[in-house]
Parts: structure tokens; sequence; C-alpha cells
């Protein structure tokens, strides 16, 4: 299977059509044309070795916000003071999103609070084998946390918008220096930093080769570097997703749910798609 993280493909396509325009309006035809050629492009690319695409989209109100509150404010922030009419941006990529579900004969989850890498995470943590044996999966995106889950030996991942593949030698390793360091793109702070370090603008307390060798053992990790560890680990950790969004996630995977290719030729031509409507078959 094709696992695609839809809200990197979207906001790629996004960049691409705007550029360093940032007061640019919007085409909501161009950029749905843009969306749909990639998913056609990878699909028809990767189809033969890893079978069909499944979509994994965001919702709102991501549970790590109710959980940790700064958790990706910044980003928030930096929309707000955005040139950019981001509402107007988001209306139209929830449209193109609701037509994938309702037109398109692929799998569409999205589960209230989660975002793509929860549903990714427990689907890949379900089908994940230790051999490479059992279905072939790829991730679709560029994504630097899902390295952690290469350690199954039947995942890979290419990034769609460099057209490299990502692979590191050690995920379980990754994925520790992952929790230690943080994410700062994600408002994360590394496990020495305060909550709203990235909120307040306070410089982080730098990270040695040493204490990350140290911390490896809990027993060397005072109260506040374990604490802080614990917090990381709850949101980069894609083995630590909730039950009830891991089940659900799981659920509508499962599902037999998935719309025929009857529906496509007039959704094409309802959208003026004339350029994808002759490449129809690899949808």
């Amino acid at each position: 299977m094709i696992l695609v993280d839809l809200n990197q493909v979207m906001i790629s396509n996004l960049m691409a059509q705007i550029g360093n325009h940032t007061d640019a309006k919007l085409d909501e035809s161009m950029l749905r044309h843009m969306i749909l050629n990639t998913l056609r492009y990878n699909r028809q690319k990767f189809h033969n070795e890893f079978g069909e695409l499944v979509i994994c989209a965001d919702d709102r109100n991501y549970w790590r916000r109710q959980l940790f509150p700064y958790y990706k404010a910044a980003r928030k922030k930096s929309r707000e003071d955005s040139e950019m009419d981001w509402s107007s941006i988001f209306n139209s990529l929830n449209k193109i999103r609701e037509e994938l579900k309702e037109f398109f004969p692929y799998k569409v989850i999205q589960v209230e609070t989660a975002e793509a890498d929860d549903i990714i995470g427990a689907i890949v943590h379900l089908e994940g084998r230790d051999l490479n044996i059992g279905e072939p999966i790829l991730i679709l995106s560029g994504d630097k946390d899902y390295v952690q889950l290469h350690k199954y030996a039947n995942v890979k991942q290419y990034d769609p918008t460099r057209k490299r593949w990502i692979r590191h030698a050690d995920p379980e390793e990754f994925l520790y220096e992952h929790i230690v360091r943080g994410d700062a793109s994600d408002g994360v702070p590394n496990v020495l930093s305060a909550d709203n370090c990235f909120v307040v603008n306070t410089r982080q307390k730098p990270i040695t080769k040493k204490r990350l060798a140290e911390w490896k053992s809990t027993e060397n990790r005072n109260e506040d570097v374990q604490r802080n560890f614990k917090r990381n680990e709850m949101l980069v950790d894609l083995s630590m997703i909730p039950e009830d969004i891991k089940n659900e996630a799981i659920d509508k995977y499962k599902s037999d749910d998935v719309n025929d290719r009857s529906q496509l030729l007039n959704y094409f031509i309802k959208n003026r798609l004339r350029h994808l409507m002759e490449n129809i078959q690899e949808f």
C-alpha cells in the first residue's frame, strides 16, 4: 500500500503555486489540478510495487495540542501574521479533501483530533514486519518523523516533493535522539528546555553528545529531564498514539467502504480537468 500524507502533498503544491508571492490570490482550480496530478504521478510510479493509495488526512484540534498547548503554536502565529488568506486556503484544501472522499476510488482516512502521522503510524505498527515479508508499505512524505517507522523491514519512504528516497541506518536511534532533541518545527523543545521556550523566544539549552549517550539510561536523567523526556515521547513517538484514535484509524483502514471508478469522468468534466482526463486510467 502507498500511505499518502495528504496535508504535505497539499501544502507543497500550494507553495509551488504561490511561490514568493505571499499576497497572491489562490487559484483553486489550478491547486486542485496540481494536487490530483501529484497523486496520479506517484500512483503511476509506485503502484506496481506497492499497490493502491491510502490517503491519510489531518483533522482539526489536534489531540497533541490538547495535551501540550504549545504544539505547533509558532505555525499558527506565523499564519496569523501572514499576508496570505489562510481561511480561504484551508476552505479550498478541505473542499479538495472532501472531493477525494466522495469521488475517488481510494480509502481516505480522517479521524477526529488526529493528524496524518497518527493514521500512518497506526497502520504501519499494525502491518509492519521485522522481516521483509507481507505487504510492502510506502510512506509518501518528506516528513522525517516517519523515519522511526523504518524499523520495519517492509516499510520504505519517498519524498514526492524533492523526488528522493528517505533512508536511515538506525531508526530506533533516530527516535531516541528525536525525543531528546525535540522538534522545533512542531514547537517541541528539547529535554533541557521549558515547555514555552519557542513561544517566549527563549534559547534552548544545548544537548551534548555526552548527555545524549548518558540519558539512554533512565537512571542518569534527573527529575526535570525525565519529565521532559516523557513529554516529548508522547508528542513524537508514533507508538504512543491514544488507543481510541489508533483503533478508529485501523477500523477505517480495514473497512471495505471504497468508491468505484464510475464517478471519475463526470468529476473531471465538472471541474474542467481536461489535461488529467487524458490520463484518467492512471488514477
